[in-house]
């Protein structure tokens, strides 16, 4: 069972933002936000149907990504913040979201309590996925556009040339392994989808996420030889 269920309210999302923000690697070594209340995850809520429902009522594109919208399709995932894939001048009709930082990819800011990552679709595989990866998300309060599981694949492959670059490791095993747990759930065909990635990196970064992608393969093949692999019997409950 997914976290993200069909006709659940959306302030589901702000309880997944608090629980991140209290349990959160942040909040145990005492830099985050441990002692929120139960009126902070009120709070976050409310800004939650605030920001979607600001974002139906003046008719803006966009599409949640990153762990929130991970959280349609695969169980515990956790984040503090809220990924939407938007263009530039949709960002510029919408000064509730104060923006602390801009690049011609991406962008972070806030909306009153939230925050709100941005990844700009003058990027071309960004306003890909915003045309051709996109579905609906159904909460009691309001429909979402929610990347597909393609979609979300796409970007975790996109961002991990530049992840390793930086040397990121803990980002770097999450996302692998939120592609591994996409595709050994939903099983989608990922050859497709590195082609669409080929133009927008490097030559040997291709070839690298071809080896992250064979790995995740043969990963995806144990599990499979696993689950066909009859349990051996206890030797010591035998007489």
């Amino acid at each position: 069972m997914t976290t993200l269920q069909s006709h659940t309210s959306i302030r589901t999302i702000g309880e997944v933002l608090h629980a991140a923000h209290v349990l959160g690697h942040r909040a145990w070594n005492g830099e985050g936000n441990g002692n929120m209340s139960e009126e902070n995850e009120s709070t976050l809520g409310s800004d939650v149907v605030g920001m979607f429902s600001l974002l139906r009522d003046r008719n803006v594109r966009y599409l949640l990504v990153g762990g929130v919208a991970l959280l349609k399709y695969i169980d515990g995932r956790n984040t503090q913040d809220i990924d939407l894939l938007i263009s530039l001048e949709s960002l510029q009709s919408l000064p509730e979201i104060r923006l602390t930082d801009r690049n011609p990819s991406f962008a972070r800011g806030s909306f009153n309590t939230l925050r709100v990552d941005l990844l700009l679709t003058s990027n071309p595989l960004f306003s890909r996925v915003e045309k051709d990866f996109a579905t609906t998300h159904k909460f009691n309060e309001m429909d979402v556009r929610c990347a597909t599981v393609e979609g979300l694949i796409l970007l975790k492959l996109y961002a991990l040339p530049a992840l390793y670059r930086a040397g990121d490791g803990q980002r770097i095993a999450i996302y692998e392994t939120d592609v591994l747990m996409l595709c050994q759930r939903y099983r989608p065909s990922i050859e497709p989808l590195l082609e669409i990635v080929r133009p927008h990196v490097d030559p040997a970064e291709f070839d690298e996420l071809r080896n992250i992608v064979s790995d995740i393969d043969r990963r995806l093949a144990r599990m499979d030889r696993a689950k066909q692999t009859p349990p051996k019997a206890d030797s010591s409950q035998q007489s």
